[in-house]
């Protein structure tokens, strides 16, 4: 009998392995767990090649199914998560100089964005998100994913990691704020071959 082949659904699926696993890592921020979110998306996908109707990107529909790995994940591995109380952060928080008005303004205007919604299109940009998000600091990272990339809601949040939402806030409040600063050095201020 002679050896099969790989389909090209099998060969898409290992060509976007990479980008699952880097997606993985930076919400697990653990190379064994990330593996295994992985491993269960891509054996999901094998099981039920059907189930992709072509309706989106196959990257779209793969990340789709891992979010739904990463949150199981996220769960049974409650007990082994451990998050920093942050209170050395608390206390020498890099982004504290920057300043408002008692208005609650910012007292120096942000740099211009441009037109965000058609850099989100732009693979540069996205290069330049997923570089700034790896070097938020990991309990910031985790939460910022969590929310923003997971959608989890705040509630959720709170109750699997067994934090305040006071806490929460105040943790994504800044992980956004070092976002905006890499993402204003890195992108907006230099100028882009696009």
């Amino acid at each position: 009998m002679p050896s099969q082949t790989p389909s090209d659904f099998e060969q898409q699926l290992v060509a976007l392995r990479s980008y699952l696993l880097r997606f993985a890592r930076l919400q697990l921020r653990n190379d064994a767990w990330a593996e295994d979110a992985v491993s269960e998306t891509i054996l999901a996908a094998l099981a039920k090649p059907q189930a992709f109707e072509a309706r989106s990107q196959l990257k779209t529909w793969l990340v789709g199914i891992l979010k739904h790995k990463i949150i199981d994940s996220m769960r049974q591995r409650q007990r082994e998560v451990v998050l920093d109380s942050g209170s050395d952060d608390d206390s020498t928080d890099p982004l504290e100089h920057i300043a408002f008005k008692t208005d609650g303004h910012f007292s120096e205007k942000p740099t211009d964005w441009g037109n965000p919604e058609q850099d989100l299109s732009s693979r540069q940009f996205m290069a330049v998100m997923d570089a700034c998000t790896e070097k938020l600091p990991p309990v910031q990272g985790r939460l910022f994913l969590m929310r923003e990339w997971l959608e989890m809601s705040s509630d959720e949040i709170c109750k699997e990691l067994g934090l305040t939402s006071t806490n929460l806030y105040v943790q994504l409040h800044r992980a956004r704020l070092r976002l905006r600063e890499c993402l204003e050095l890195n992108w907006f201020q230099t100028p882009q071959a696009r």
